[in-house]
């Protein structure tokens, strides 16, 4: 029989390996396919495993990646592609999306369904902001009737071009127009089922339009700490991430969890994006996460965040940078030697 003490060990060490898994499983990695010289799905599959990776986003509802992911460890994001976001305004649509996508690989592990992808007001996916959020209604019933909705999380990838303002970050505030016409009316969706919100967050874009953005600070290596009504930021990502969360508490989303659904930085393409500088930013927001301090505004909670991406894609359109933001060359070579 143990003994007290051997008792107090084992609870101890069992605590440990909850801690060190919760830890590990905040960080996901974004699988990108716009290439011609990528591994197959199932190799790429085989290779998040083999790299301690148990979190994924992808970008389409790919069949082989989905039938390689059965019966394995790992969490996805699936998105529905813009493209889709009319259609699934259609109930019946949607109910034969989820059918087609989710309900017939019941050995996937589902985490979100990221309903759209960046879409903006202001900008060339104007059009197809009146499709978001009945998409998202509709996908989000469909898996209520199919058993699924506490299972899978339904919401939309947003990022920082909907922000007016980001700085102090507790000044965050959307613009009137998409605040109005378009996320306002999400978050009221998001609060009122319990989902999230996914973020796209790229420090690296601001260092990239604007030379007046601090590198160091971008890269969790120093730089200034800039006060925030007696907070103090010391990196770039924590800013901009609290910024949103404002913004949304302005339109009743304070408690609408954010997850950073895409975060990187490129090694080729702009005169911030080297080698050196990437690796810098993805090992320092790795060490971020894993310390579970949270933001100055949101301390000590553990973000979810997916790192883009895990390889490149040479067929991306865009400027350079975006053929370089891989963690990995497509021969499965390590750029940056990073740790899960």
């Amino acid at each position: 029989m143990a003994t007290a003490p051997q008792l107090l060990l084992l609870g101890l060490f069992i605590s440990l390996l909850i801690f060190t898994d919760t830890q590990a499983q905040q960080i996901g990695v974004c699988n990108g396919r716009l290439g011609n010289n990528l591994p197959s799905e199932e190799a790429t599959v085989n290779f998040y495993q083999r790299n301690g990776i148990t979190r994924m986003r992808i970008y389409d509802p790919n069949p082989a990646t989905l039938r390689a992911l059965q019966r394995t460890n790992i969490e996805l994001i699936l998105d529905v592609p813009n493209r889709e976001l009319e259609s699934l305004t259609n109930p019946s649509n949607a109910r034969t999306w989820v059918q087609n996508h989710i309900q017939n690989y019941p050995e996937v592990k589902f985490r979100y369904i990221a309903v759209g992808n960046e879409v903006n007001p202001n900008d060339g996916s104007s059009q197809l902001v009146k499709f978001v959020l009945p998409a998202m209604r509709n996908v989000h019933q469909a898996l209520v009737d199919a058993g699924l909705d506490n299972k899978i999380k339904v919401s939309t990838a947003t990022y920082s071009a909907l922000l007016e303002n980001s700085y102090p970050p507790s000044e965050g505030v959307f613009y009137k127009n998409v605040a109005d016409k378009f996320i306002g009316p999400i978050i009221t969706f998001l609060a009122q089922n319990n989902l999230p919100m996914l973020a796209n967050i790229y420090p690296y874009f601001a260092c990239q339009l604007s030379a007046d953005v601090n590198l160091e600070y971008s890269l969790f290596t120093s730089g200034p700490l800039v006060p925030d009504k007696g907070l103090m930021y010391s990196n770039l990502f924590d800013a901009m991430y609290d910024a949103h969360y404002a913004a949304q508490a302005r339109l009743g989303g304070e408690n609408v969890e954010i997850v950073v659904s895409e975060s990187g930085w490129p090694s080729a393409g702009h005169r911030v994006a080297t080698p050196q500088n990437a690796g810098t930013y993805y090992r320092k927001l790795i060490e971020h996460v894993k310390l579970g301090r949270g933001t100055p505004a949101r301390p000590g909670r553990y973000i979810e965040v997916y790192l883009f991406a895990m390889f490149d894609e040479n067929s991306k359109t865009g400027d350079d940078g975006e053929r370089n933001f891989g963690l990995f060359y497509p021969d499965q070579r390590s750029k940056y030697q990073l740790g899960f």
